[in-house]
């Protein structure tokens, strides 16, 4: 088993910044990632980290904003959010499974296997 617990979320302001921190506990784990669910729409892929072999894909809609990285000494995914805007404002979900897969399959949600309950940002002036 493997427990996720988000931090970090809260309200920003519109080009503000935020760092969501993803504690991970049990069995280790190769994969993990960020997801975010919207009101009303799906949840959908933000960014990942192959812990082993680096691989760190992001979705085009943070690209060049959100930066993913990991401390693996304190088994912590972070999610470095950067000029922020109301389009960002979703729950945000931390997500986890055991063994690698290819990068394009890191993007589905379905592929992982542990996820945490969630923290929620809201962009908002």
């Amino acid at each position: 088993q493997v427990q996720l617990i988000e931090s970090g979320g809260g309200l920003v302001q519109p080009g503000g910044s935020l760092r969501l921190s993803c504690r991970a506990s049990g069995r280790s784990r190769d994969i993990m990632a960020w997801f975010r669910q919207a009101p009303g729409k799906e949840r959908e892929f933000v960014a990942a980290m192959d812990w082993r072999g680096g691989n760190t894909p992001y979705a085009d809609s943070v690209k060049g904003r959100f930066t993913v990285s990991g401390d693996s000494a304190k088994n912590t995914l972070f999610l470095q959010m950067n000029n922020l805007g109301p389009e960002d404002t979703a729950i945000y979900y931390c997500a986890a499974r055991i063994r690698r897969i290819v990068l394009s399959e890191m993007r589905r949600a379905e592929n992982y296997d542990y996820w945490g309950q969630g923290t929620q940002v809201t962009v908002s002036s």
